[in-house]
């Protein structure tokens, strides 16, 4: 009788648990539902539904116009600030951003752009050209758009002071002996020490 009592339980037991699971997985299932419809309703809003290659090409487009107001700045002070380049082309027009490029230790790299609101704005900046600021002579050029995939090729250099790769010959010596009495010459190889 005591046997019997104990697979009831155990039963019911396992029964409970079931329903319990099968309770909470109809819960994460709604719940799964939900955020793909919430997700679905934020892309579309985002407009990331649209195709990739729309999206580059207005990108671009956009990235034109920028650069189109923007100027590029050489021989920047290191120790000059956005705000004191920004007081420097002020008297062009309304300044949108500076930025001051740096290295990867955060050292300026002695340029910046400097991008308007208004694109007449840039002709008055390049009138700006070889004008001073913190003692240096600026180099005020129009900013261009780099073109993704057009890297300039540049072919590799040789280095005059590196060896040729092939193996070393010893060069041919005339005798300062005589025709008779040449050295012996010995041909050297990477583990030998005349290489």
């Amino acid at each position: 009788m005591e046997g019997e009592d104990v697979d009831m339980a155990a039963a019911e037991s396992t029964e409970a648990d079931l329903d319990d699971m099968k309770r909470r997985l109809k819960e994460m299932e709604e719940e799964a539902a939900a955020l793909r419809e919430m997700q679905a309703k934020v892309e579309k809003e985002m407009g990331s539904v649209q195709d990739p290659a729309a999206g580059a090409t207005a990108s671009q487009a956009n990235r034109e116009e920028v650069d189109s107001r923007s100027v590029f700045v050489g021989n920047v002070d290191y120790s000059c600030t956005p705000e004191e380049v920004q007081q420097h082309f002020q008297s062009c027009g309304t300044v949108n951003r500076v930025t001051i490029r740096t290295d990867k230790f955060g050292q300026p790299k002695g340029y910046a752009y400097v991008e308007f609101v208004e694109a007449e704005a840039v002709q008055e900046a390049l009138s700006l050209n070889e004008s001073e600021l913190h003692g240096r002579q600026l180099k005020v050029t129009a900013k261009r758009t780099n073109i993704p995939g057009m890297k300039q090729y540049r072919p590799r250099r040789s280095n005059p002071f590196m060896r040729p790769r092939g193996p070393f010959m010893a060069p041919y010596f005339f005798s300062p002996y005589g025709y008779g009495k040449v050295p012996r010459l010995r041909m050297a190889t990477r583990y030998s020490p005349y290489y």
